[in-house]
């Protein structure tokens, strides 16, 4: 395996074929401030051939690209890799430190390395039973001052049930709890993480975007409401960052075209929430799994 601090690299020619651009605003609410540089979006993937990568989406419009980077080099087997935590980033003397979970196959496996020392590589395997799963996520919670940090980790599973575990003092998962329902989920990615709930948004086969708001009670007991009713079909990968107060900057990813599109969502409120699309990401977008670049685990997210 190849590793090292971000070696620019260029992406390939943007697709020339124009997908949908869903998600006109409307409503009264704020969008956020998303021609701002401060709002941006540190675009996660994992290549066909098992890199860790780094891009940075900043919310102009046009949206501007900065390059790919290679964090590190044929981590993960070829063509293996299916979904990924957000995969969090903290400074230590040896450089960055860097976790996180993916799917490999049909096995969870958590990651962990640090950028300067090639030796710290760990892909370990946690257990089985993952190859009906189409999401993954992680929430963590850990206010700056106070009590009430939290670990919860969502899987979605392909006949409809949304599972989720909450982790130990040790770290280890349990509690788990289930919801069944979201059948007709295509991907869902987190937008807000706060004491007492997790909030996704989610869209549908059919096209519609939707947020699943989760207490952390058990037992588990989701919310959903519609945010619009159509267009969105065509993403299969969002990606979330914060941008503002109360608002997301939200990335989808049509695998198809290999082309991506940038949104600047303000704080979800149903069918009256402002999106704002604000064009397609230059860039070629064909690496099998996406993700966000976290900073620090307790990186603020409250888009809902």
């Amino acid at each position: 395996m190849k590793i090292g601090s971000r070696t620019t690299g260029v992406l390939g020619a943007a697709v020339l074929a124009a997908a949908l651009l869903p998600g006109t605003a409307i409503g009264t609410a704020s969008a956020p401030s998303a021609a701002s540089a401060q709002c941006k979006v540190g675009l996660g993937s994992v290549s066909a051939t098992g890199d860790h990568q780094w891009q940075d989406v900043v919310a102009t419009s046009p949206p501007t690209n900065g390059g790919v980077s290679v964090i590190i080099g044929d981590l993960y087997p070829d063509g293996q890799p299916r979904l990924s935590t957000t995969m969090v980033e903290e400074p230590t003397p040896g450089g960055l430190r860097v976790h996180g979970y993916v799917v490999i196959g049909s096995a969870l496996y958590s990651t962990a390395y640090d950028s300067l020392v090639p030796e710290s590589v760990s892909v370990a395997r946690i257990g089985g039973g993952w190859g009906p799963f189409i999401a993954l996520a992680q929430s963590r919670y850990e206010p700056y001052r106070g009590t009430g940090q939290r670990t919860n980790e969502y899987g979605l599973r392909n006949d409809g049930v949304l599972f989720r575990w909450t982790h130990d003092a040790n770290g280890v998962w349990g509690k788990r709890t289930s919801a069944p329902g979201f059948a007709a989920v295509k991907t869902m990615v987190l937008i807000s993480k706060t004491a007492t709930y997790d909030t996704f948004l989610a869209t549908t086969r059919g096209g519609a975007l939707y947020t699943i708001h989760i207490p952390t009670s058990a037992p588990m007991k989701p919310v959903v409401k519609k945010v619009r009713g159509s267009t969105w079909q065509g993403f299969e990968s969002l990606v979330a960052e914060k941008c503002g107060n109360q608002g997301t900057l939200l990335v989808g990813i049509d695998k198809d075209t290999h082309s991506a599109y940038l949104y600047a969502v303000g704080h979800a409120s149903g069918t009256s929430t402002v999106i704002q699309g604000l064009g397609k990401i230059p860039g070629t977008f064909d690496a099998p799994v996406y993700f966000r670049w976290a900073t620090l685990d307790f990186d603020a997210l409250f888009g809902e």
